[in-house]
């Protein structure tokens, strides 16, 4: 049997006061925050506190999330960093390592795949994660406790249930997630699309050729998350695709 389940963070400000969060069904979810941190360490820390909520059972995990950076962290880049003494190509120290340490340790010995999905784009998983995380970041801009969520209560094989610090009654009116079969394939992510339209300039020429690119408030997200965590531009993020 596999756990499905999506990641989300969010920051107001980025940075700012921070949310995370993690959900699979209204009787298993979780979220939390910080009153300082960037978008990309509530990303890293739901899925972190995922792992580690589901450390008690065998079962596979499926993670699936929005953010382009926390899928290449850890399943393209970490192997690259951790043998370079988490350092980036242009020498660089690896942000946010603690959180990225730790996912590599709940990781260890488990089957956990990761799946991206479009924010914003009406994925039940991925739109109650986000709503999670929004919560709990402006709980913190208001100095207030956010909602805890009642943590991971499915038993294990062991019978037990690992629970949230400070669980409450979860949100009613949910619908129901569909199983993993059920959910949509998942469109190509910006890269792909973007490396479309440098077909056919690859003729040699004397002047550089400027090249406009639409993109909407998620992509341009992306593309800076990426950017970031090669610790260049977003022209030289671009670039890269080339």
């Amino acid at each position: 049997m596999t756990i499905t389940a999506a990641a989300d963070g969010s920051a107001l400000g980025n940075p700012g006061p921070n949310g995370w969060a993690w959900y699979i069904d209204d009787d298993n979810w979780a979220a939390g925050g910080s009153a300082h941190g960037t978008n990309n360490q509530g990303e890293l820390q739901a899925v972190l506190e995922l792992l580690k909520a589901t450390a008690g059972t065998d079962e596979k995990l499926h993670i699936w999330c929005d953010s382009r950076y926390v899928i290449d962290s850890v399943t393209k880049w970490m192997p690259g960093w951790k043998r370079k003494g988490w350092r980036k190509s242009d020498g660089g120290p690896v942000l946010n390592r603690d959180l990225l340490e730790g996912i590599d340790e709940a990781m260890r010995g488990r089957d956990v795949q990761f799946s991206w999905v479009k924010g914003h784009a009406g994925d039940e998983l991925n739109e109650a994660a986000d709503e999670r995380a929004n919560a709990a970041a402006n709980a913190y801009k208001n100095k207030q406790e956010p909602r805890r969520g009642p943590g991971f209560t499915r038993a294990t094989d062991a019978g037990a249930a690992v629970a949230a610090s400070a669980p409450i009654a979860a949100s009613a009116g949910s619908p129901a997630t569909p199983p993993p079969a059920a959910r949509a394939a998942t469109a190509e992510p910006l890269w792909a699309e973007a490396s479309d339209l440098l077909d056919g300039l690859d003729a040699p020429v004397d002047d550089p050729i400027e090249v406009r690119l639409a993109l909407t408030g998620d992509e341009h997200a992306r593309l800076r998350d990426r950017a970031e965590a090669q610790g260049v531009t977003l022209e030289e993020a671009l670039r890269r695709l080339i």
